[in-house]
C-alpha cells in the first residue's frame, strides 16, 4: 500500500533564507503523525507545504500516491483545522459546517445527512442554531473540527488547534482528537510545541528544530532512544537529565565518574557494551533515578549513589527531588512517600540499563540503537 504522505527532499526557501532544509517523512493510511518543536523550527511552514499554501522551493510531496508537489489546495483532497478556527462569524454552526459541500454542489440531503452525523460525534446537536459569538473556545473548536471532519479527507491537517484553550479543556480535546482518531482510522497531522500532546496523540512524531528534522519515530522511540541531546532535552517533562561525566576502561565494563559538590564523585560501572569516549554526556530520566529503600526491583543495573537533596516538590502521586550533579541541576521521580529531604543526603539509585549517552561535541547519541 502506498503511504497517504510521501515527502522526499523537500525544502523550502525565503529568498536566500532555508527554512525547511532536505525534509523526508512518509505514513501509511491511519497513522496521526505529530510535528513538533520549539517555536520557528519551521514545523507550521512545513504543514502549510503540505496543505499547498506555501509552494515548496525543492524536493516532492506525494498524497496517496499522487504527486502533488504542484498542485492547487483545493484539489490535494486535505482538510485542515487552524488555531483561529477561522469560522464565518454571521452563519450559524450548521451553516459553517456544511458551506464546503454547498459550495461544491452537494445535494441538500446529503449535507443534512453527514451534518447530523458528525455533530453527533462530536456532541454539538445542540448548538447548531447559534452564532460562533455565543460559543465558548472549546465548542468553536468543535465546529472547526466537525467543518473538516465532513469533508471526509485523505489527509487532516491540524495547525496548533488547542493552543487558544485554557489547560484543563487543552486536555479534554486532546482527549477527544484521539478518540476521533482512533474512531474514524483518519489519517492526521498536527502541528504542536508541547511535547504531552505529542506523545499522547501520536504514532509517529518528527521533531524538528531549525528546520531539520532531529528524529523521527515512535513516542516510545523518541522518549527511550532520543537521537541527540536536543530531543532528549524537548521531549519530556521534566526533562532527561543530562550529565557531564568522565570514563575509564575496567575489566568488568566501563567506569562511569561524575562529579559532586563537596564530596566524591559518583562511581557507576556500564556492563553493557557501549564504545565510550573519556568525556560523555550521560542522560538519565527521572524516574530511572529511584530511591534505593523504597525501590524493590531486583534489577543489576540499579548503581547506588549517595546524593545531596537540595529541593523537594511534592506533587501529588510523585514527589521531584533535586539534587547538583556533574555541576548540573539533576531531577529525580520519587514515590509520594519518599523520606528524602532538602540539605539531607539519600541514597539514591540509576538504571543504567535506560541511560543514554551523548557526545559533548555533537550532541549526538553514543548507545547503539
Amino acid at each position: 500500500m502506498a503511504p497517504i504522505l510521501d515527502i522526499k527532499g523537500l525544502s523550502k526557501n525565503y529568498g536566500s533564507t532555508e527554512i525547511l532544509k532536505d525534509i523526508n517523512v512518509s505514513i501509511e493510511p491511519g497513522d496521526f503523525l505529530v510535528l513538533v518543536g520549539p517555536s520557528g523550527c519551521g514545523k507550521s511552514t512545513l504543514l502549510n507545504c503540505i496543505a499547498g499554501l506555501e509552494p515548496i522551493s525543492g524536493g516532492t510531496l506525494a498524497i496517496g500516491g499522487q504527486d502533488m508537489t504542484h498542485v492547487s489546495p483545493k484539489d490535494r483532497d486535505i482538510a485542515m483545522v487552524f488555531q483561529s478556527y477561522a469560522l464565518y462569524p454571521t452563519m450559524t454552526v450548521a451553516k459553517n459546517i456544511t458551506f464546503g459541500m454547498k459550495v461544491r454542489g452537494v445535494d441538500k440531503a446529503e449535507q443534512a445527512e453527514k451534518l447530523q452525523k458528525v455533530a453527533a460525534q462530536l456532541q454539538i446537536e445542540q448548538l447548531l442554531n447559534r452564532k460562533p459569538s455565543q460559543l465558548s473556545g472549546g465548542q468553536r473548536q468543535r465546529v472547526a473540527m466537525g467543518r473538516a471532519l465532513v469533508r471526509d479527507p485523505k489527509l487532516f491537517l491540524f495547525d496548533e488547534p488547542l493552543s487558544n484553550l485554557d489547560a484543563k479543556l487543552r486536555v479534554e480535546m486532546r482527549t477527544e482528537i484521539k478518540s476521533l482518531h482512533q474512531n474514524l482510522g483518519a489519517s492526521m497531522i498536527y502541528v504542536t510545541h508541547d511535547q504531552i500532546e505529542a506523545m499522547t496523540l501520536a504514532t509517529k512524531i518528527v521533531v524538528m528544530k531549525g528546520g531539520v528534522i532531529q528524529q523521527v519515530g515512535t513516542p516510545a522511540e523518541i522518549y527511550s532512544t532520543p537521537a541527540n541531546m536536543f530531543v532528549a532535552d524537548f521531549m519530556g517533562s521534566p526533562a532527561m537529565n543530562l550529565i557531564p561525566a568522565r570514563t575509564r576502561a575496567n575489566g568488568s565494563g566501563t567506569i562511569v565518574e561524575i562529579a559532586q559538590a563537596g564530596a566524591d564523585p559518583i562511581v557507576l560501572t556500564e556492563k553493557r557494551s557501549i564504545a565510550l569516549p573519556e568525556d560523555v554526556v550521560l542522560g538519565v530520566r527521572p524516574e530511572d533515578i529511584v530511591e534505593t529503600g523504597l525501590h524493590n526491583g531486583g534489577s543489576n543495573a540499579l548503581q547506588k549513589a549517595d546524593c545531596m537533596i537540595d529541593i523537594v516538590e511534592p506533587a501529588g502521586a510523585d514527589t521531584f527531588v533535586v539534587t547538583q550533579l556533574g555541576g548540573k541541576q539533576v531531577t529525580a521521580r520519587l514515590s509520594a512517600e519518599t523520606k528524602a529531604r532538602a540539605g539531607e543526603r539519600s541514597n539514591l539509585a540509576f538504571d543504567l540499563s535506560r541511560v543514554s549517552y551523548f557526545s559533548p561535541e555533537n550532541g549526538l547519541r553514543l548507545n547503539e540503537s
